[in-house]
């Protein structure tokens, strides 16, 4: 297993459309893993593969507080079962540090393949139904800040500038320090 790098926003990749998953062989059980691996990593509870600069149409999930076995949707179809939506405070692991209101169906239904390749097909409520909504967007190059005004994206895109260099000068200074030595 590996963790990936997770593209950020405003990188254009994250505006390709993902194409549906022909076969689950052993190479997508890989990216699977991986992925699982990346989102665990980064704190995540969602990540589509589009974040991942693997434009197929491959989404896993975990909203437990204790790891329990992730979800993973291939090929996913969600249809929304309401009309009235609700606001929901959201991030993204593409968009680090940035948080905002969206307005979201809450309830949905998810068709899709497992990562065994059987067939889902059930009724999302509360988080998950928002979760599957924010992953679908990426499968179909749609991020959250896209919802915001033109003045939030832009304050968006500045804060995700100011962090990834906060985060590259930190590496930097740790790759500079000294490894300890046990005595």
């Amino acid at each position: 297993m590996a963790v990936l790098p997770i593209l950020s926003y405003p990188d254009p990749r994250l505006r390709t459309i993902a194409a549906p998953v022909k076969e689950v062989d052993a190479e997508i059980k890989t990216l699977i893993s991986d992925m699982i691996e990346t989102m665990y990593a980064a704190d995540g509870i969602g990540l589509a593969a589009s974040q991942v600069d693997r434009h197929i149409q491959l989404i896993v999930m975990d909203l437990s507080e204790n790891r329990d076995p992730p979800m993973v949707f291939i090929n996913p179809k969600v249809t929304p079962l309401v009309e009235e939506k609700q606001p929901y405070e959201e991030g993204c692991l593409s968009v680090p540090d940035v948080y905002d209101k969206v307005e979201r169906p809450s309830k949905v239904r998810i068709e899709a393949l497992d990562a065994d390749g059987e067939a889902i097909d059930e009724i999302a409520e509360g988080l998950l139904a928002v979760c599957i909504q924010h992953e679908m967007d990426h499968l179909n190059g749609v991020i959250f800040v896209d919802y915001l005004s033109r003045l939030k994206q832009t304050r968006a895109r500045d804060k995700v500038k100011k962090v990834l260099k906060i985060r590259e000068k930190q590496s930097q200074q740790a790759a500079k320090q000294p490894e300890a030595t046990n005595v």
